[in-house]
C-alpha cells in the first residue's frame, strides 16, 4: 500500500469561472463563459458553432453565481482549513482587473 510522506501538502484549487459567481460586481466585465448558457444550447455557444453577443432572459448562466467564492471566501477557506488543507491555489477572473 502506497502512504503519503510525513509533510506532504493536502490542499485545493479553484477557477475563478467556476467559483467567482458575483457576476458584474465589483466592477467585473463580462467574459466568454459568462455567455454559456446550462441547457440544451451550452455546447454550440461553447464551441462557437452559435454565436452570443447578448444574455438571453429566459437561460440560466452557471457562471453567474458558481459558488459564490466572492462572497464567502472566509467561510470557504475556513472550511478547507478545517479539512486540514495546507494550501490552497485559486485564480481571479482577468475581467475584475481590466
Amino acid at each position: 500500500m502506497s502512504v503519503f510522506p510525513e509533510g506532504f501538502l493536502w490542499g485545493g484549487a479553484l477557477a475563478a469561472n467556476q467559483s467567482e459567481g458575483a457576476f458584474r460586481e465589483g466592477g467585473k466585465g463580462l467574459t466568454t463563459v459568462d455567455m454559456i448558457p446550462h441547457g440544451e444550447h451550452r455546447m454550440a455557444v461553447k464551441l462557437g458553432l452559435e454565436k452570443r453577443f447578448q444574455l438571453r432572459d429566459d437561460e440560466f448562466y452557471p457562471s453567474h453565481e458558481a459558488t459564490d467564492f466572492y462572497h464567502r471566501y472566509k467561510e470557504d477557506i475556513a472550511l478547507m482549513a478545517e479539512m486540514g488543507f495546507k494550501v490552497f491555489r485559486t485564480s481571479i477572473a482577468w475581467s475584475r482587473l481590466f
